[in-house]
């Protein structure tokens, strides 16, 4: 009895041991507002055990335990699913401990990114990794696998980069399970006088100029607000909005991708107005309320003149995780707007934001106004976590300045040598994240590991001036390939040829070998280069040379991407019928064909997709944008008018006959005007489209023309189609000049 109660003792000491002094290290963290990184290397046994010493020896406040199963050790409360990370956004953890160890459990980057953000001052973020991390993928990597592959067949690149990065970071405290922590030096810190600040509803001076900013906004002056994670601005906005209802404001309205995203916008409105209460997504005072709207209901209400116009009030929180042209459209409609984003995160890039949207703004608002949150709240400005996961994640990776006037090579790059030039990488990732507003931490992984991915770019100087990235799809077999058509399967990834077979019941999609292009960035100083083109010209080459079938792509159906593709010869094959939320886009696949069997499979498709597009432009599609519809219609065969056609059309514009009785005539009117070359963004045939072939009318095509009545709205259309008219009698001329210069 003696013995074993020494025997405790003694390992109660041991464990003492290891833990006290991770405890002192976070005592001194805390002094500095800085956080730590631990990270725990062992058998996941070991792993777990050192880590619940921890858990139960620091008196934490407010830890988290993050597994996919939460262990026996841990209340539920305490415990979270990597899935659910973004449920935790704008809460507070002195202590997070990440599971990539255990059974079941791997390192999924969108939660590490998420979960670092709420770590506050004197905090741990312990990471439990095996000894012999990266070598094997972990359970994470069932997401990547798509079929046929099997997740222990893939790479294990990035979990490599990660472990090597780790190993060379001098502020990483670096713990083996059953062994004494080894601490890195604190660095000598020059000491900072506080700063007082003035508004005591804000935390920082930038979080109270952020506050007078929103309070003075003015009609056709919007501002952006734009800020690293941790700096305060969505509860800037919510102090803003508390101050709005109370001067009397009836109604502001707030969008962002998720609900979540505002989370922290109205827990500090309810906290500045004790009075009011939360309704589902809206906050009710006695004198008005705050009210959230999915980006695509907003557009919607927004299009239909339901929301906006004169003294409207809208805030856009992660404006970067929406297409510029949804934004755009907002601007239009709303008198007084404030965007707010997050410049390097996991919710979008903030500097692609900048750099797509500035244009527009400076074209329809030249008096916005722009404001950068530096401060951060819950820790200091030279903490050193902070820089250590971006390195990691990735999450501030921008792209290096490009070589002027050259051409570029086209390359495919080793992905075994870019998981080890971080430099390049880096620069290739910073790309793509300021073209896409959705890249996300988990793409780099994608990047790296993704099964059948292949990496292009065009190189200068040894600089990217682009780059690509394609996916090999279908080669399934007829029977999986039917039951996939039917709906009994669904195999994961191969988004293009499965969404053919099950949209376009396409079973040749799914037989045929297809490559789908992922993602495709040019340097922004470098676009309306032709860099693009020559990246897509290097990749039907490769496709051919690969004996793949069809070259495609899946992206928001906006007409400037549209008119990309059909130059480089792709059609239409398939959109979606509903709005992505957040997007606020028709999702649109396109391809080309790159082999014989291809040529086939294409025209089946591209017929498939002419003969629906005009039964659900009636129905499901009737509030897509005119402009895309146009430009779709476009690939469509625009047969030559009959006689009875342009009468008809001529007699509508001269105001003899009833528009809807010559509706037919018209429809033939419009293709026929496309096939001539008018521009799908032509106002009149853009009006034409709406009317024509989406039932627009009454008070909505009013509405539409800031006209009064029918009667107005009739002569417009009248104008439209004298217009039309006109158009193609220019177009008729000139092609006959030309050919007779050219005879």
């Amino acid at each position: 009895m003696i013995q074993r109660q020494e025997e405790e003792a003694r390992e109660g000491g041991e464990r003492h041991a290891t833990t006290r002094p991770l405890l002192a290290h976070a005592r001194r963290l805390g002094r500095r507002r800085w956080r730590g990184l631990v990270w725990l290397q062992g058998a996941p046994e070991a792993c777990h055990g050192a880590a619940v010493e921890l858990w139960r020896a620091g008196g934490w406040h407010t830890p988290l335990w993050v597994a996919p199963e939460g262990p026996r050790e841990v209340d539920e409360i305490h415990w979270l699913a990597p899935a659910r990370a973004r449920t935790r956004l704008g809460g507070e953890h002195d202590l997070l401990v990440i599971d990539a160890v255990s059974c079941g459990a791997g390192f999924d980057p969108d939660a590490v990114a998420a979960l670092a953000g709420t770590l506050c001052a004197g905090g741990l973020l312990v990471l439990m990794t095996p000894d012999d991390w990266g070598a094997r993928p972990d359970a994470d990597y069932v997401r990547l696998a798509e079929h046929p592959w099997r997740p222990e067949a893939l790479s294990s690149r990035y979990l490599a980069r990660l472990a090597r990065l780790l190993a060379g970071a001098d502020e990483v405290i670096r713990w083996r399970a059953g062994q004494v922590p080894c601490l890195p030096r604190l660095a000598v810190r020059e000491v900072r006088s506080g700063v007082t600040v003035a508004d005591g509803d804000c935390l920082t001076a930038d979080q109270a100029q952020a506050v007078a900013r929103l309070g003075r906004l003015r009609r056709r002056r919007p501002l952006v607000i734009t800020a690293d994670r941790g700096r305060g601005k969505s509860a800037a906005l919510g102090i803003a909005c508390a101050r709005w209802l109370a001067a009397g404001e009836g109604e502001v309205l707030v969008t962002a991708p998720r609900p979540a995203a505002v989370d922290s916008l109205f827990e500090r409105l309810a906290a500045l107005c004790p009075h009011g209460e939360r309704r589902g997504g809206a906050f009710v005072t006695d004198r008005g309320a705050v009210r959230f709207v999915a980006p695509d209901a907003l557009a919607e209400l927004a299009r239909q003149g339901e929301l906006g116009g004169a003294g409207r009030l809208l805030l856009v929180d992660e404006a970067a995780a929406i297409p510029a042209g949804l934004l755009g459209e907002w601007l239009e409609a709303f008198p007084r707007i404030a965007f707010a984003t997050t410049v390097h995160g996991y919710e979008g890039s903030g500097r692609g934001f900048a750099l797509r949207f500035r244009e527009r703004l400076a074209r329809t608002t030249p008096e916005w106004r722009g404001l950068h949150l530096a401060e951060p709240i819950r820790w200091a400005s030279d903490d050193p976590l902070e820089p250590l996961v971006h390195r990691l994640l990735m999450l501030d990776a921008e792209p290096p300045e490009p070589a002027a006037r050259a051409d570029g090579r086209p390359e495919w790059l080793s992905r075994d040598e870019l998981a080890v030039d971080e430099p390049r990488l880096r620069a290739l990732f910073g790309l793509l994240v300021q073209a896409h507003y959705r890249t996300t931490p988990s793409d780099l992984r994608l990047l790296l590991d993704g099964p059948g991915l292949a990496v292009g770019a065009l190189m200068a100087d040894d600089a990217p001036l682009g780059v690509v990235l394609t996916a090999d799809e279908g080669g399934f077999a007829a029977e999986l390939a039917e039951r996939v058509a039917r709906g009994e399967r669904r195999p994961r990834g191969h988004l293009m040829a499965q969404s053919l077979a099950a949209h376009a019941g396409s079973r040749e999609a799914l037989t045929g070998r297809l490559r789908r292009v992922v993602r495709i960035a040019v340097a922004p100083q470098r676009r309306r280069e032709g860099l693009g083109q020559a990246l897509i010209e290097a990749e039907l080459e490769r496709a051919r040379d690969d004996g793949r079938d069809l070259l495609g792509a899946s992206f928001g159906a906006e007409p400037g991407l549209i008119a990309f593709w059909q130059r480089e010869g792709f059609r239409a094959v398939r959109l979606g019928l509903s709005r992505e939320t957040a997007t606020g886009e028709h999702a649109l696949m396109v391809a080309r064909a790159t082999s014989a069997g291809g040529e086939a499979l294409i025209d089946s498709l591209a017929v498939r997709f002419q003969r629906a597009l005009p039964g659900l432009l009636a129905f499901e599609l009737r509030d897509l944008a005119p402009e895309v519809v146009a430009a779709l219609l476009a690939e469509g065969d625009g047969p030559a008018l009959t006689d009875d056609d342009r009468q008809d059309a001529e007699d509508v514009a001269a105001g003899h006959r009833e528009p809807a009785l010559a509706r037919p005539a018209l429809q033939a009117l419009v293709r026929h005007a496309l096939a001539r070359g008018v521009p799908p963004e032509d106002a009149d045939l853009a009006l034409l489209v709406a009317w024509g072939f989406q039932g627009l009318a009454g008070e909505a095509l009013a509405r539409r023309l800031g006209v009064p009545g029918r009667r107005q709205t009739t002569a417009r259309l009248r104008q439209a189609v004298a217009g039309i008219l006109r158009a193609i009698t220019v177009s008729h001329v000139a092609i006959a000049k030309g050919a007779g210069d050219r005879s």
